[in-house]
């Protein structure tokens, strides 16, 4: 049991899901609905709380967690991956009694989704662009894909199911996903022989600069849905001022630079979060409340 459960901005909780906090508190849940616009705004927020719930649009760094004298329990409403990518000061939490839980796996069905139907349109050029100069199908394409985890993975599936050629590169290798066909290059490799790239990484990853796009080629296709930027923006500039390449992103991708990027007519972007669905809320909001009976349990 917590004295004070603050949510500190939008987190994608569902109903059920915050009606079952409300038996972990011992105050009325303060529940914020919009994104806090800074940290000033975040301290007043979460001050008088021992249990926090935070999106991944909130920064809670070493700073905001300082002024939570009280707080116990960071539970985040978005995938943790590793420290690097975490919008939670993780260091700060360990070394001060503060246990961080986050997610992962709740939004890749609609995300693969979005990929495949954006794909598709542009290869046969349904929509305003057409990648080739007749339309074409992803039999046989040549698709590479960086960052094979669950999103990766599940990608890679539903591309095969069309007759594509898929191709992977990943900090290990994946036997598993090797014996089902997917095959394993280094990433210079797999820059030159594939035609379409999707990238699958954690936030605040950089794997493409300029002598990758220069590696990569033209006349390719490029896909962003990770958290932001991937690869260096300037060197994507000059890659995408070629007009025979594309790049799709969506809301998470694209970020701070859609504006700037509806500039290239060759960019197919939305500000949609793809996978931000009825039902990745839903697993978003049982995996939050999984790990939070865990750490009540643990400590009861």
């Amino acid at each position: 049991m917590f004295e004070q459960i603050v949510i500190v901005d939008k987190t994608g909780l569902q109903d059920w899901a915050l009606e079952r906090l409300h038996k972990y508190s011992q105050k009325p849940i303060k529940l914020y609905e919009d994104k806090p616009n800074t940290e000033r705004e975040i301290i007043q927020r979460i001050k008088d709380a021992d249990c926090v719930f935070v999106s991944w649009g909130t920064q809670l760094n070493a700073d905001v967690l300082s002024n939570a004298k009280g707080l116990k329990y960071v539970g985040m409403c978005c995938s943790l991956y590793d420290k690097k990518s975490s919008n939670v000061d993780i260091d700060y939490a360990e070394k001060n009694g503060i246990t961080v839980t986050g997610i992962r796996d709740y939004g890749d069905e609609g995300l693969v989704e979005y990929i495949i139907s954006e794909l598709i349109r542009l290869l046969k050029g349904i929509g305003n662009q057409q990648w080739k100069e007749s339309p074409v199908e992803l039999t046989g394409r040549k698709v590479g894909i960086i960052g094979l985890g669950t999103t990766g993975k599940m990608l890679a599936d539903k591309l095969q199911a069309f007759g594509a050629k898929v191709y992977y590169y990943n900090r290990s290798r994946k036997p598993k996903a090797e014996k089902d066909g997917i095959t394993y290059l280094a990433l210079n490799d797999l820059l030159q022989k594939t035609e379409i790239l999707s990238l699958h990484l954690p936030r605040n990853t950089t794997i493409l600069n300029r002598e990758e796009f220069l590696k990569f080629g033209n006349g390719k296709i490029l896909i962003n849905t990770s958290l932001g930027l991937t690869f260096d923006k300037s060197a994507f500039e000059n890659w995408i001022s070629n007009q025979n390449n594309y790049a799709i992103f969506d809301g998470d991708g694209i970020g701070k630079y859609k504006q700037e990027f509806d500039n290239f007519k060759n960019i197919i972007s939305t500000e949609v979060i793809s996978g931000w669905t009825i039902e990745a809320q839903e697993r978003l909001s049982k995996k939050v409340l999984d790990n939070l009976t865990e750490f009540i349990n643990k400590d009861a």
